[in-house]
């Protein structure tokens, strides 16, 4: 399956590349000032007074991403990473340029939506199963592995309102990697739980990687971008600066600290 966002220009991609992006814009609109009510609003408009700046957040990225490469991306907060992977995930839509994803692209971005406080960890795990798409049977079959993976069997039947949020982060995240897609977008997911549950997470990413799996992970662990990551991507105020060899992407963004 192909996706297309953006405008219609062509873009060829080659039978080993997973996602395309070209010329990728994006931009939004933040207040610089309050209107109380809504006759200061009109008479804001009548004076010229917009009420907000344009910031611009990408600056037309252009990359390619091959199928099995795990791709590290990463930047400081505020240089457009976040806003680049909701755009790929389909959240955000972008204003200029273009991107084609061949194959089916499962996002680990918010990790819990579709969780309801009120109900049972039992019955939230077949709720946000069929927020993935699992039917009744499919979750059957996994739902041993998914308590067990979590750690939480025990917690099973209680409310999840009475979980901590580590705990709901556990659960969440054990539900989403039965996902399957040919494309994986991460958002810092490595950093759930305490040491034991991370280094769970961190051999089924090692597997992951030697599976081939194409991955995209954004993080502020450099430590992650080295362990795992076969190419990095460094992106400062909406551009990318460097783009290769994980280490040396790692360097660069440590240095931006100097």
């Amino acid at each position: 399956m192909k996706r297309k966002l953006g405008t219609r220009s062509e873009i060829i991609t080659d039978g080993d590349v997973a996602i395309s992006v070209k010329d990728l814009h994006k931009s939004f609109n933040l207040p610089t000032e309050k209107s109380s009510s809504l006759k200061q609003v009109i008479f804001n408009r009548l004076r010229g007074v917009k009420g907000y700046r344009r910031q611009k957040v990408l600056k037309g990225l252009n990359f390619k991403i091959k199928k099995g490469e795990f791709i590290g991306i990463v930047g400081r907060n505020g240089s457009g990473k976040s806003t680049l992977l909701k755009i790929l995930a389909g959240i955000y839509y972008p204003e200029k340029g273009e991107i084609i994803i061949d194959g089916n692209l499962v996002p680990f971005i918010e990790l819990g939506v579709g969780f309801n406080p009120e109900l049972t960890g039992r019955e939230n795990v077949y709720l946000n199963g069929a927020l993935l798409g699992f039917s009744n049977e499919e979750m059957d079959a996994m739902y041993n592995d998914i308590w067990e993976f979590a750690e939480l069997k025990d917690f099973q039947d209680q409310k999840l309102k009475n979980y901590s949020s580590g705990m709901q982060v556990r659960l969440a995240f054990s539900i989403a990697i039965r996902a399957q897609g040919d494309i994986l977008l991460l958002d810092e997911v490595l950093a759930v739980g305490d040491a034991a549950f991370q280094q769970k997470c961190n051999n089924y990413f090692s597997k992951l990687r030697n599976d081939n799996q194409t991955v995209i992970l954004v993080t502020h662990s450099m430590e992650n971008v080295r362990k795992f990551c076969t190419r990095a991507i460094l992106i400062e105020n909406g551009e990318i600066t460097k783009d290769g060899d994980p280490n040396e992407v790692a360097n660069a963004y440590t240095k931006l600290w100097d």
